[in-house]
């Protein structure tokens, strides 16, 4: 699978975003210009301004007009997954050729001799894209090795459980 830059600066923008303003778990978090996070993410603001019309269409943003104006999220941060940032804005999770569903690698509808193999690793990504929210990112429960953090416990929790016994 090859994650554009569409995709990759809309999820960093929106961890800007729910990272800076106040309120990072939801509506009432006061709003955050779009020039701030073009700057501290080092993103074009013309880009920026793109993405954020499909944000906003999807629900997943809202702008707040006028002096001290900006982009609020649109819902909490522990509700929105990445997938749903990603597909906003039409990014296609797929690591297989086929440009339509039922549609085959090769023309037609035959499909190539890997085309499960493919396949499945694209419903594997989507199903962890969808399992990770934005809170997860800002709150950085993302471990290295893809595993979410939370999930595995620290050398001290393990320490403490041991002990117990």
């Amino acid at each position: 699978m090859r994650l554009s830059t569409k995709g990759r600066y809309a999820v960093m923008a929106m961890a800007d975003l729910a990272a800076t303003s106040r309120g990072q778990c939801g509506r009432t978090g006061e709003p955050v210009a779009l020039a701030d996070i073009a700057s501290r993410q080092d993103i074009s603001l013309s880009y920026l301004e793109q993405l954020f019309a499909k944000l906003r269409r999807g629900g997943l943003v809202t702008s707040v007009r006028g002096p001290g104006g900006g982009y609020r999220l649109g819902r909490p941060a522990e509700e929105t997954r990445i997938s749903d940032i990603i597909l906003a804005v039409d990014e296609p999770i797929r690591t297989t050729r086929c440009t339509e569903p039922g549609q085959g690698c090769q023309g037609g509808s035959r499909r190539c001799l890997t085309h499960d193999l493919w396949e499945g690793l694209g419903d594997q990504i989507h199903r962890y894209l969808s399992s990770v929210t934005l809170a997860d990112v800002v709150g950085r429960r993302i471990g290295r090795d893809g595993a979410d953090a939370a999930a595995s416990p620290s050398p001290a929790t393990e320490e403490a459980a041991l002990a117990a016994e």
